[in-house]
């Protein structure tokens, strides 16, 4: 079976099409834009530019899947949508102008299907899986294979470059105050506070960006998905030093994470303070998430 996933991110709008067998899923194509949704957020309230915006990458997506007789649609979105005030209404409205049925996830839900999908074919029986969005943070504690907390902060990459940065980077006063803001928000979560882990599951663009980023700084392997958490405040220290940065350090960084610089290191700042906070080590990073977590447990009923 053929299925197309949409998912409506605050920083970005995907489109993937699985080919989906018995008991396995095969990716065969992605398409994203990078609009960064949070951004378009005034007062509490999506504005009317985001939403024309959202109609028009989807009704882009409509024609392609269209244009291959793929009906078999699931439409859902995040933090994006799910935390302004006009939700509801700015929800209908997408829906009645794409003729696209959007559900919009719970942070419980996008945990949940965070999880299933990072770890279904993992070995690792325990740790913590985070997903570092644009609007929100999904973190999962998890043992034995199975879920014992889980909660979404309102904090993301694209809303503390939002609120704090002035440039597209951070300076290093920038950085100081979105890593206090994380400290408060993951210090005032009562549930986490005796949470511990050696290991962190890292799924998202936050993660994938760290771990390309990390890989060039360092000359490690393109194809390694690991990073040591002590150089975590490393990489930040690197790109918000008061000092003009070297050239190759600015080359790497566009080269990398093109789509993602104003965003990068406010993630990375997240990812940082979580990692302190939870004594871990190191992080591992999963190309599986919230999409797949959802096929496998809605389609596949695994």
């Amino acid at each position: 079976m053929i299925h197309a996933m949409i998912d409506i991110g605050s920083n970005t709008i995907r489109l993937a099409v699985y080919d989906i067998g018995p008991g396995e899923i095969e990716l065969l194509m992605k398409k994203k834009h990078t609009v960064g949704l949070a951004a378009y957020i005034k007062d509490g309230m999506m504005k009317q530019e985001g939403i024309e915006k959202t109609c028009e990458i989807l009704q882009e997506f409509k024609y392609f899947l269209d244009s291959f007789q793929i009906t078999d649609i699931t439409a859902f979105t995040t933090a994006a949508l799910r935390n302004v005030k006009n939700s509801k209404l700015a929800v209908e409205e997408i829906i009645q102008r794409t003729g696209i049925a959007l559900r919009v996830l719970s942070g419980d839900e996008e945990a949940r299907l965070d999880f299933i999908g990072a770890t279904h074919d993992s070995t690792e029986s325990a740790g913590l899986l985070i997903d570092i969005g644009g609007a929100s943070t999904e973190i999962v504690a998890y043992s034995d294979h199975k879920i014992y907390k889980k909660i979404s902060l309102p904090i993301g990459s694209l809303y503390l470059h939002t609120k704090y940065v002035v440039d597209f980077l951070p300076s290093p006063t920038e950085a100081e105050q979105m890593m206090q803001e994380v400290r408060q928000i993951i210090t005032s979560a009562d549930a986490f506070k005796n949470v511990s882990h050696l290991n962190i599951c890292g799924i998202g663009g936050t993660f994938k960006g760290a771990v390309i980023l990390y890989n060039q700084l360092f000359q490690i392997n393109r194809k390694n998905v690991e990073i040591p958490t002590e150089t975590l405040a490393d990489i930040v220290w690197r790109f918000t030093r008061s000092k003009p940065m070297p050239s190759e350090e600015a080359v790497i960084l566009m080269k990398t994470v093109p789509e993602r610089i104003h965003t990068i290191i406010p993630g990375i700042i997240i990812a940082s303070v979580l990692a302190q906070y939870f004594g871990s080590e190191k992080i591992i990073y999963s190309d599986s998430g919230v999409r797949e977590g959802y096929i496998y447990d809605q389609l596949m009923g695994q």
